[in-house]
C-alpha cells in the first residue's frame, strides 16, 4: 500500500484526483462513473489518481464490499496511482486536526446528550419549524468544561461554524453559495472520540494533496461544511465538480428498482469493459460532433469536467447494449472465444474439435465472426451458435407461427416449398453461398413466388428462429448432409401443424413449436 504524501498541492501541479468509496456494498453504476471521470481527468492532465476507501462507517464496512469495489474497478480496467488508503487506519490523524481546532478556539465541548438533542429535534419539528443545534455549549466556561470532562462525563467536540457565506466556483455548476446561518456547528469528534465523515475526509484529503474533488450531487451539502473545515485549519480547499445523479427510466434516481445497478453485473450480464466505460463516460458528457463510440484514448483527450451536464443523465440499457455491440462487432473471432468460452462450457456445447488445434476450430471461429454481428450481448453467442453446434434445438413459436403455420397456403404449402428447396439443393455439386442462393431463386421463379417465400422457412428450418445472419452464409456453415436433414425436419414438423381454423393443436388454435430434436452433435 503506498504512503499518502503529506504536503499541500503546489497551484500550478497536474491535478491530484480521488475516488473514495464507501464499503458498504457493490460497486454502483454511479459510483463506477464518479472513478471514471476521476481518472479521466488525471489522465488528460498528466495527473494522479489516488483510491481510498472510507471506511469509518464500522457497522456498515465490510472486507467483502471492499473486495467487490475494487473487483469492479479491475474489471472497468481503472487502475489507481496511489492506495488504495484506508480512512479507519488514520483517525490519529483526524483526532490530531480536531484537537488542534479545539486549542485554537474554532470547535467546543458538547456534553448534550443524544437523547436530549433528538427530543429538541422532534419538538421542533412538531411544531413545523425546522431545528439545528443552538450552541447549547458553545459558550461554556473553559474551567467548567476541564471540570466536566475531569468528573468522565462524555462530550463530542463540534466545530463552531463562522458568521458570513461559503462559496465556491463549481465546475460544473458555476458559482454556488450557501449561507453559513443554516449550517449547524457540526461534530468533529463523537464522544467516544471517533472522528466523523466531514473531519476525516478533509484531512485525508490535505494529506494526500488533492487538488480536485469530483463527486456526486449528492455531496453537495457537504462541501461548505468542508470547505470551513480545511479553511479553519488554514488549509486551500480544492477545486469541487459536482456530477448530476443517474436516473433510472422514470426520471428518479437510478436504484435496484430500475434493475441492475452494480457494475460487476453488467460485467456478468456479458457487457465489456471498454463499452461500459465508453457508456458511463456519456451519461453526463457529451464529446460533441455526435461522437459516441469511443476508445479510451479518444475519451482521455476529449474530457473536460468543465463540460458535464448540469442535469442528470438517464441510465439507457438499450444504448448501453448498442454500444456493446458496436465492441463485440470490433473483436476478431480468437478474441471472441475466450471470452464465450465459459458460456459454451456450461451450455454442454464445447468439444474439443472447436478448441484451439480442433479438427473444427477455424469452422468455429467462422461461426463466431458470422454471429457477432448481431451480437449484443457476450452469452448470445452460445444461445446463437446451438443449431451450429448441434441437431439438439427447438423452433421459436414466433418463427412457426408467421413462416410455417402462417406461410401462403397454410403449414401443407410451407412443407412442400422446404422439400422443393431440399430437392433443389441435393442435388447441387457445390454448395456454396452463390451456388445455393442461386438455386433458391431459380426455383422461387420457377414456382412463380417471391424468393421470401423460400428464405424465411429456410431459415427456421436451419436456426430455428425467424432472424439470423445472411441465410446463405448460415447454410453453408451447417453444411449441406445437415441442412438437407434439417429441411426435411421442419416439413416433417408442417405436416403434423393444424389447418387454420381447424380448431386442432392446443385450445387456442395455436401450433406447438415441439419437435423431436434427437441427433448427435456435429
Amino acid at each position: 500500500m503506498t504512503k499518502p504524501a503529506t504536503d499541500d498541492a503546489s497551484t500550478g501541479a497536474p491535478p491530484r484526483v480521488r475516488f473514495a468509496p464507501s464499503p458498504t456494498g457493490f460497486l454502483h453504476v454511479g459510483g463506477g462513473r464518479t472513478a471514471l471521470y476521476n481518472w479521466l481527468l488525471a489522465r488528460r492532465r498528466g495527473g494522479v489518481f489516488v483510491l481510498r476507501i472510507e471506511d469509518t462507517d464500522l457497522t456498515r464496512s465490510n472486507e467483502a464490499s471492499v473486495r467487490t469495489i475494487l473487483e469492479g474497478l479491475e474489471w472497468l480496467g481503472l487502475g489507481w496511482d496511489e492506495g488504495p488508503f484506508f480512512q479507519a487506519r488514520r483517525q490519529e490523524e483526524h483526532r490530531a486536526a480536531a484537537l488542534r481546532l479545539a486549542a485554537e478556539g474554532k470547535a467546543y465541548a458538547c456534553f448534550c446528550a443524544p437523547e436530549t438533542l433528538d427530543a429538541r429535534r422532534r419538538a421542533a419539528e412538531a411544531g413545523g419549524g425546522a431545528w439545528k443545534y443552538d450552541r447549547a455549549c458553545g459558550g461554556l466556561d473553559p474551567a467548567e468544561v476541564e471540570r466536566r470532562r475531569a468528573a468522565g462525563e462524555p462530550a463530542a467536540l463540534r466545530f463552531r461554524v463562522p458568521d458570513g457565506t461559503t462559496a465556491w466556483d463549481d465546475l460544473v455548476h458555476g458559482e454556488t453559495a450557501f449561507e453559513n446561518g443554516v449550517i449547524e456547528d457540526l461534530v468533529l469528534l463523537r464522544s467516544d472520540g471517533s472522528p466523523t465523515y466531514n473531519l476525516s475526509v478533509v484531512v485525508d484529503d490535505v494529506d494526500m494533496r488533492i487538488s480536485h474533488v469530483v463527486r456526486g450531487d449528492d455531496h453537495i451539502s457537504n462541501t461548505p461544511k468542508q470547505i470551513l473545515i480545511y479553511r479553519a485549519l488554514g488549509k486551500t480547499p480544492p477545486r469541487f465538480a459536482h456530477l448530476p445523479l443517474i436516473l433510472g427510466a422514470d426520471k428518479k434516481r437510478l436504484s435496484k428498482r430500475h434493475g441492475a445497478v452494480s457494475v460487476t453485473e453488467y460485467r456478468d450480464r456479458g457487457i465489456l469493459p471498454d463499452a461500459m466505460v465508453n457508456f458511463l463516460a456519456l451519461l453526463g458528457w457529451s464529446p460533441g460532433e455526435g461522437r459516441e463510440v469511443m476508445s479510451r484514448d479518444a475519451l482521455i483527450e476529449a474530457f473536460s469536467v468543465e463540460a458535464v451536464n448540469r442535469k442528470g443523465a438517464v441510465f439507457d440499457e438499450a444504448k448501453l447494449e448498442w454500444l456493446n455491440a458496436q465492441y463485440i462487432n470490433a473483436l476478431e473471432p480468437e478474441a471472441i472465444e475466450a471470452k464465450v468460452r465459459p458460456d459454451f462450457e456450461r451450455a454442454g456445447l464445447w468439444s474439443d474439435a472447436i478448441a484451439p488445434g480442433g479438427a473444427r476450430r477455424e469452422w468455429f471461429l467462422e461461426v463466431l465472426g458470422l454471429l457477432k454481428a448481431r451480437s449484443r450481448l457476450l452469452p448470445d453467442f452460445a444461445r446463437d451458435a446451438r443449431p451450429f453446434l448441434t441437431e439438439e434445438f427447438g423452433y421459436r413459436d414466433d418463427a412457426i407461427e408467421k413462416h410455417i403455420a402462417g406461410a401462403r397456403g397454410g403449414p401443407a404449402a410451407a412443407a412442400a416449398r422446404l422439400r422443393a428447396l431440399r430437392a433443389v439443393f441435393e442435388g447441387l455439386g457445390r454448395f456454396d453461398e452463390a451456388s445455393a442462393e442461386a438455386a433458391l431463386r431459380s426455383l422461387a421463379e420457377q414456382r412463380g413466388e417471391p424468393a421470401a417465400q423460400l428464405i424465411h422457412p429456410l431459415r427456421v428450418a436451419l436456426v430455428g428462429v425467424a432472424v439470423s445472419p445472411s441465410v446463405f452464409a448460415v447454410l453453408r456453415l451447417i453444411g449441406q448432409e445437415r441442412a438437407l436433414a434439417r429441411l426435411e425436419r421442419l416439413a416433417a414438423h408442417a405436416d403434423r401443424l393444424p389447418v387454420a381454423g381447424s380448431g386442432a393443436g392446443d385450445p387456442a388454435g395455436r401450433p406447438s413449436a415441439s419437435v423431436d430434436t434427437s441427433g448427435s452433435d456435429r
